[in-house]
Parts: C-alpha cells; sequence; structure tokens
C-alpha cells in the first residue's frame, strides 16, 4: 500500500449514512464509480477483471466537449478502508494518484477524497489544452465536491 508522504493538491469529505464497505463498493468498481464521477466517464479492463492491488483499467474521461482517456493502476483495495490509484497517460506518464479513505461511524461513514498531482512541469501544458483544465487543484476540488455529493445520494439510496 502506497502511503503518499505529501499532503493531497484537492481533497474534500463527506459523512454518508451508509456502511464503509456499502460506499466502498461504489467507489471500487470503475463502473459504478463513472456513475457518481464528475469527470470519469467509463472503463474497461487491461488487467484483471475486479478490483484488486494491480488491476488496471483504461479510463474515459469527459469535460464538455473534450474526451482523453488514461491508464490507472490499482494500488490500494481495503473494503471498507481504503481505494486507491495511479493514473498515467501517454507512454505511462505520470498524471495522478486517486485514493478513498473511509471511516466507520455510528451513522454510516465518513468518506475522504484525495488527489495528488503527478504530472512533470512540462507535461501540464500539453494535458491542460487536451482537457481544457488550466487549474487542475481547483477543478479537481471543485469536482470532488461533485462526486461525494452524488456518491453520497447513491449509497443512501441504496440502503
Amino acid at each position: 500500500m502506497e502511503v503518499p508522504l505529501n499532503a493531497p493538491d484537492a481533497t474534500g469529505r463527506i459523512e454518508i449514512g451508509a456502511a464503509p464497505e456499502t460506499v466502498y463498493e461504489l467507489v471500487s468498481d470503475p463502473g459504478k464509480l463513472a456513475d457518481v464521477a464528475e469527470e470519469y466517464a467509463g472503463h474497461r479492463w487491461v488487467k484483471g477483471s475486479e478490483p484488486a492491488v494491480g488491476a488496471k483499467f483504461r479510463g474515459r474521461n469527459r469535460r464538455g466537449f473534450r474526451r482523453w482517456s488514461t491508464l490507472s493502476t490499482i494500488t490500494d483495495a481495503e473494503p471498507g478502508r481504503r481505494f486507491g490509484f495511479e493514473v498515467t497517460s501517454v507512454a505511462g506518464l505520470p498524471v495522478s494518484r486517486w485514493q478513498y479513505d473511509f471511516e466507520a461511524t455510528d451513522g454510516g461513514c465518513v468518506v475522504v477524497e484525495s488527489m495528488w498531482e503527478r504530472r512533470p512541469a512540462w507535461f501540464k501544458v500539453p494535458t491542460s489544452t487536451v482537457t481544457g483544465v488550466w487549474n487542475r487543484d481547483e477543478a479537481n476540488a471543485a469536482n470532488i465536491a461533485a462526486t461525494l455529493a452524488r456518491l453520497k445520494r447513491a449509497a443512501e439510496a441504496s440502503r
């Protein structure tokens, strides 16, 4: 399990009235995650066929009319505790790390979604041109807030 040493570049937190294992199932399944995520729109398994450490999936992303794909490698798959993955782009260039942490509460759980920027400085201009996002930290903070709100609705509706 990789634990980033630096603070995330964007993060959000929400309380959800559902068990951590229930919410984990929604974010660890790339198909279900696409239903609640802001830019992430779908996937195709490349290695493996379920959320396990080492499994890889090709992610389809969209923002308005813009479309791009990435390759994600699952680094953390601890049901009810943590789900994380590293994202790469063309030729394996690093893009980001995404992580969901879960903490049980009396009424359900707290979910923290975090993102760490991994792009080399020179790679930011080409990727920003493709995605249309020039302030990625700000955009991801807004995306995380929207994703967590949808995740809460989905998890609480499934109880």
